[in-house]
């Protein structure tokens, strides 16, 4: 089930006709205590920082689960194994959609710039790649991951199986289809300028997940401009 968006007036035109993005929200969020899709940074929720990338990349918006009142900021689709993690959400945003590429970021992923997104969507449109995510000082990172529809039913399988958690799908799902999960290193994007961080942040600070209130004071101090922080 959709739950529809009320507030229209954040949603913008998309520039990809066959790739829609997701922000999944449907964490307990039992580090921070309370749902960090509603913490505030600037003045603003992660959930709308999260929306904000992925439109800024050119992408319709929705959120892979979440609390009923997260629908003030974006169509939330329910997830229909509550319990079960974020494949699930996955699972249940990729059949929502009949667009063949789908774009996955977490709601604690707020320092994510939307040109890396952007990259990654045309870097799986041109090579057809089933499963494309990005790493960082040689780590590939789980989210962003932009997944072909292809998919579906492995990802399905492998949360059936309870096998393991979200990269370990994707790699079953690459598989499935006689590849590998494309990874694609930041660090040469950044150096021959393809990519960039609004706040000339460093890439390996893209990925600070916000999980815990130490997390979002780093991160406050970050988006404020700081870079040196133990």
């Amino acid at each position: 089930m959709i739950l529809r968006e009320r507030n229209t007036e954040t949603a913008t035109a998309a520039v990809w006709p066959d790739a829609v993005g997701f922000v999944l929200a449907g964490g307990r969020s039992s580090r921070m205590g309370v749902d960090k899709a509603l913490v505030l940074l600037e003045g603003r929720p992660l959930v709308d920082h999260a929306l904000g990338i992925l439109r800024e990349a050119g992408l319709a918006a929705s959120l892979a689960g979440g609390q009923a009142e997260l629908v003030a900021f974006a169509p939330v689709i329910e997830d229909g194994q509550p319990g079960l993690g974020p494949l699930s959400g996955i699972c249940a945003a990729i059949a929502s959609t009949h667009a063949r590429w789908s774009v996955f970021i977490s709601v604690d992923l707020p320092l994510l710039p939307a040109s890396l997104l952007h990259y990654l969507v045309g870097h799986a449109r041109a090579t057809g790649r089933a499963v494309t995510v990005a790493s960082v000082n040689g780590f590939a990172q789980t989210f962003p991951a932009v997944l072909d529809r292809a998919v579906l039913p492995m990802l399905r399988r492998e949360l059936e199986a309870a096998r393991g958690g979200c990269f370990s799908g994707f790699q079953a799902a690459a598989a499935s289809r006689g590849e590998a999960v494309t990874v694609i290193p930041v660090e040469p994007l950044v150096q021959c300028g393809q990519i960039s961080h609004p706040r000339s942040l460093p890439a390996a600070i893209w990925f600070l997940n916000v999980n815990a209130d130490q997390d979002l004071r780093r991160a406050q101090i970050l988006s404020a401009g700081g870079v040196r922080v133990s």
